[in-house]
């Protein structure tokens, strides 16, 4: 199957690399720009007043609108389609996190496909024609929406949580200082780290063949990742280690670790996490902590060898087969333990029911116009055994 490998965004790596904003925007022609951005703390920091300086340094008006909060909210996107056309924005410039980045698509969407209800778009009722130009400046390292065509969206009404892929979001630039990620709370940055991890580990588990160099380069991400993470730990503001997390956000979900594979991946796990953060509202990597090894365990067997392979570039075990694949799951659980992330959903102060489960089933397929998995395909009961097991 053919792997397409499609990278417009411009990337701009180091410190001080926001101070490039102006001049990037510039470049796009833009007269009007809404910065978008999640927490106060934006602007106590004093980088939402420099970025905004900036901006209008040179002769571009700016508008601003803040809010954005994990797992985020259709109702602030809405608000900001209608800031935007009101103000006649024509660039959007995402000042923060992958929240924030996904939130400012959304809002792209809207703003774009002025006739289609944006929550449509996400619900696969309609296709988007375009999006309205984005630029990132990140400051939590995690999703790796800065260079993806992904965005996840939550509606609060139903908690219902959707993402959508299209390459008409992917950003014209990003500005990745990793100094901007020192003060990334503690458990932000073990939360993303999985992310990281997790978006390599779900396309490592494709149906078909693949090739050794992209399996190798995945391996060496997602080792890379848990060290650089356990640093973060003691030590915040580590340079290199921040910089390492922040550069591998974005590589880890580009598209280049698909690269060679037989078709995306399995994502079985992600789609199953999006159910249980739009339902209880969780960390997106804490839930991939919490499912990932259950989901291991229930379906390593349709391939021991992948997962002993994939524990052995990450972990160097030597063990193959089943004994492999088992203490590569293992060793995950472990580093997810040293992160500090729930391994159950009890763990996360989470109760739920069978029937809590049987509507995230419900919904993860949306409502059955979807199946989910690719390594092994999950049935309605497969979810459901999972889940379970994750309580």
């Amino acid at each position: 199957m053919i792997s397409p490998y499609y990278t417009p965004t411009r990337v701009t790596f180091g410190e001080n690399a926001e101070e490039n904003v102006g001049k990037e925007i510039k470049r796009e022609n833009a007269k009007c720009v809404l910065i978008h951005y999640g927490s106060s703390r934006t602007e106590k920091s004093g980088l939402l007043g420099k970025v905004r300086s900036l901006i209008e340094k040179e002769g571009i008006k700016t508008v601003c609108l803040g809010g954005v909060k994990p797992n985020p909210r259709l109702s602030l996107v809405r608000k900001g389609i209608e800031l935007a056309k009101k103000e006649k924005v024509d660039f959007i410039l995402a000042l923060g996190g992958g929240s924030v980045i996904d939130s400012a698509k959304a809002i792209g969407y809207g703003l774009y496909n002025r006739n289609t209800d944006v929550w449509d778009i996400y619900d696969k009722k309609a296709e988007a024609e375009g999006c309205t130009p984005l630029g990132v400046i990140l400051t939590l390292s995690a999703t790796g929406s800065e260079m993806s065509d992904s965005s996840v969206i939550t509606n609060e009404d139903g908690g219902l949580k959707r993402g959508y892929n299209n390459d008409k979001s992917r950003a014209r630039f990003a500005l990745l200082n990793p100094v901007l990620t020192y003060t990334v709370p503690r458990y932000q940055t073990e939360a993303g780290s999985v992310d990281i991890a997790m978006h390599t580990i779900e396309r490592f588990f494709h149906a078909g063949e693949g090739i050794s160099i992209t399996d190798e380069i995945a391996g060496a991400l997602v080792k890379n990742v848990f060290e650089k993470a356990l640093i973060c730990i003691d030590n915040p503001e580590n340079y290199e280690a921040r910089a390492s997390l922040m550069w591998a956000s974005s590589i880890s979900h580009n598209g280049l670790m698909a690269v060679g594979n037989d078709q995306r991946g399995d994502w079985a796990c992600h789609n199953m996490e999006h159910e249980l953060s739009g339902m209880f509202d969780i960390a997106h990597g804490a839930g991939l902590a919490i499912l990932f090894p259950h989901w291991s365990r229930y379906v390593y067997k349709e391939n021991p060898e992948r997962f002993a392979l994939l524990g052995k570039l990450v972990f160097g075990i030597e063990e193959k087969g089943e004994e492999g694949a088992l203490k590569t799951i293992e060793a995950f659980e472990n580093v997810f333990r040293a992160l500090e992330m729930p391994l159950s959903l009890k763990d996360a102060g989470i109760s739920v029911s069978d029937e809590q489960i049987d509507e995230m089933v419900w919904k993860a397929t949306l409502g059955h116009r979807r199946t989910l998995g690719a390594f092994k395909m999950l049935s309605d009961d497969d979810m459901r055994a999972i889940f379970k097991a994750a309580r």
